[in-house]
Formats: C-alpha cells, structure tokens, sequence
C-alpha cells in the first residue's frame, strides 16, 4: 500500500489504492466521493468484459471517534446510511484490512477501505427472452449466454440484454431476484463480462452476499476459467503462455493492443491446442487475467486471430470454404469463442463449483465441418481439461 505522495490540502485523507491508480480520482474538493467521477468510471467499463471495481481508501489523520457507518455517509453523501450500512454488512468495507460492523469507532491512523457500486441509475425493464439455464439456486444463476446479447443495459443498448431477460425470468418462472449490487448503472447482479459476440458460461448473483463474495474472487483470480477458439492458421508450439500486456488502442478507441508503456495493465493467457485441421486449429484456453478483448488480442498478436473475429484480423468463413458442395452461407457470423468452463468457490456453501457450457450450434457445426473436412490430427496437449465429448 502506497500513500499519495502530495494529498491535496483539503483531501487529506486520501490515499493511492493497491492497484497504483489513486484514489483521488473518484474524490472531490472535500475529500467526499464525487457521484459523476464514479458513474464515469463504471459507464468507462461498459464497453468490455473488464472485471473492475471502484475502490476508494481514506486514511484518518486525527482522532474522530466516529462510528463507521456515520464517517462513511459524510465520505459518500450520495448514498444512504442505509446503503451504506448494508455495504458493511456485505463485507465491502474493511477498517485496516478487516471486516468490521456499522458500529465499529474510527480512531486516528485507521485505513478505511470500501468498494463502491455506481451510483443510482434507472430500473431495468424485464423482457421475455430466451435462456440456456445451467443452474439456478437461492443466491445466483448460472447460464449459458448466446451469442450477439449483450451483458446489461449502456450506451444505446437499453433493451434485449441478459439482464433484461433475468429480469422476466425471476418475475415470471422462478422466486428470487437480482442483487442489489451494481442496480445503479443498470448492472444489477453482473459480477463479470462476456463480449457481446462471445458466447458461454456467466454467473449472476441474486443475493447482496453473493455478489460481493463472488466478485471478490473475480478481483483476486481465484475462479477458473477456460474458453475454446476456432483460429486460423496452424498453431505451433502446442502449449504455451502468452504474457503480454494490454491497453487501449493507440489510435481506434473500440480496440485494445498489446502494448509496453504505463497504460498497460498485465495479462496472462495459457493456450493448449486440442484439434489441428488444414488452415485452421482448435484452442482451449485458460485466462489467469480478465482483461478486455484478452484472448482476441492475445490470439491475433501471435498471428492467429479467432475465425470470424474482423475486429482483430479473423475472417468470415463460409461454407465452401470448407468444401465447395456445402452452399455459400456463412459457417459463423460472430468470432468463434465461447466460455467454455467456469469454476469458482460458491459464495453460501464455500463448496467448490464447476459449470460447463456447451458449444453454441454455430461454432458447433462450424467444428463438426472442420473435423470433417480439414482434419489433421488430435492433440493432447498437457494441461487441457475440457471434454470435446462433453461440449458439441
């Protein structure tokens, strides 16, 4: 933990959080948290899979014998007590590293630390939509998202989301509901993110606990996650890491990039190849970071960009590219990536979890065609855990 070097003068609580991004940025003169430098902050995160979340941290410079709960509203005087108190509660506020009560008195030296959800936003209208449910309990849901839906409500995308339709669902098939957390913004119970286009396994919370336990093994890489990619080109080595790290684009504001400078944030990816064809090779692949567009720009800086992904260098195939008497359709008319398993410690029974997603049909027959008619090999590439048998 690193302090500030310089704390502005009517700041002098603040301190630079963990992550070397300061706190500061979501403060205002005043030292309280500015409402629209945090809704900023999260409308910035809309526009990936980016697992991030607002933290500010305050340090006491003098001795307030304060409760907890009450120090807080003056620090965020846009949220409730209440709010503020169920924050507690919840386990997303911590005094000197530990969880602490509402009550708890705030002395000189202490370290306050909280993870803020956005700020109140509108309600989010429920809308009958198709589900592939992979479980469903009393604290989250599990499913199997298609492809070209997007996560939750943002920029002119207001309706036709998976939020939208866990919305209807709850109403109208089974009890329960979204978490609270993240229902400003129009993001309740989103705990991660797929890209649009990238189909597979995402969990959503129904309860408050859930949420803030699930997102904090998101935060700290304690979930498994493996994907499978359809990529052109013939991947050589058969395993191997690619460490890289990403940033935004330099010039196109909708991309990211491989890039070595202070903007760049670290990326890990662990790729095994499962199926080798003529031209074109079967991924699984395992992501330690959560990074947007990770795995694409990963793939396509290795010079093997996903099937279908024209953002970073795929091409469309159609299908007589595979074999001239098939027809002219488009084989898949998103990139070929799907998130194939997700593991994670469940946040109520603290039981190990893991939930497999089936191929979507389109990247299923894309490659049930390319075992057909470009087939190679089989590769057992040490490490590889997802079972082809399993998931087409």
């Amino acid at each position: 933990m690193t302090e500030a070097s310089e704390p502005a003068p009517e700041d002098p609580e603040v301190i630079e959080d963990e992550t070397g991004e300061s706190s500061a940025n979501l403060i205002a003169r005043g030292g309280k948290v500015d409402r629209e430098a945090l809704f900023a902050f999260y409308q910035a995160a809309d526009d990936g899979d980016s697992e991030s979340q607002a933290r500010v941290h305050f340090r006491l410079t003098r001795d307030l014998q304060k409760r907890l709960d009450r120090y807080l509203v003056d620090k965020v005087p846009f949220m409730s007590r209440t709010t503020l108190q169920k924050l507690i509660s919840e386990q997303a506020v911590t005094v000197n590293g530990r969880h602490a009560k509402a009550s708890t008195r705030l002395r000189k030296g202490d370290l306050v630390e909280t993870t803020l959800p956005p700020p109140p936003s509108n309600a989010i209208p429920p809308e009958e939509l198709p589900l592939d449910i992979l479980h469903e309990d009393d604290d989250l849901i599990v499913i199997n998202k298609q492809p070209d839906m997007i996560v939750h409500p943002a920029r002119g995308n207001r309706s036709g989301t998976l939020i939208n339709a866990l919305s209807w669902h709850f109403q109208n098939r089974t009890s329960g509901e979204l978490s609270t957390v993240g229902e400003a913004n129009c993001r309740p119970g989103v705990v991660h993110r797929l890209d649009r286009h990238t189909s597979g396994v995402m969990v959503a919370a129904k309860s408050d606990t859930a949420h803030w336990r699930l997102g904090r093994q998101f935060e700290q890489r304690q979930t498994r996650k493996r994907y499978l990619a359809v990529v052109h080109g013939e991947v050589t080595p058969y395993a191997d890491r690619i460490d890289h790290p990403l940033g935004k684009h330099p010039t196109v504001r909708e991309l990211y990039a491989v890039r070595y400078d202070e903007l760049a944030k670290d990326a890990l990816t662990i790729y095994r190849v499962r199926e080798a064809y003529e031209g074109f090779t079967l991924v699984e692949l395992e992501l330690h970071t959560g990074r947007t567009h990770q795995i694409r720009v990963h793939l396509a800086y290795l010079g093997f960009p996903i099937v279908g992904d024209d953002m970073y260098g795929g091409r469309h195939l159609l299908e007589e590219d595979l074999d001239p008497s098939l027809g002219s359709e488009p084989l898949i008319r998103r990139q070929a990536l799907h998130a194939t398993t997700l593991g994670f410690t469940h946040p109520i029974t603290e039981q190990p979890v893991l939930h497999t997603a089936p191929l979507r049909e389109d990247m299923a027959r894309l490659v049930t065609l390319l075992r057909e008619h470009r087939m190679k090999k089989l590769v057992d590439a040490p490490g590889a855990t997802i079972d082809l048998d399993q998931v087409l």
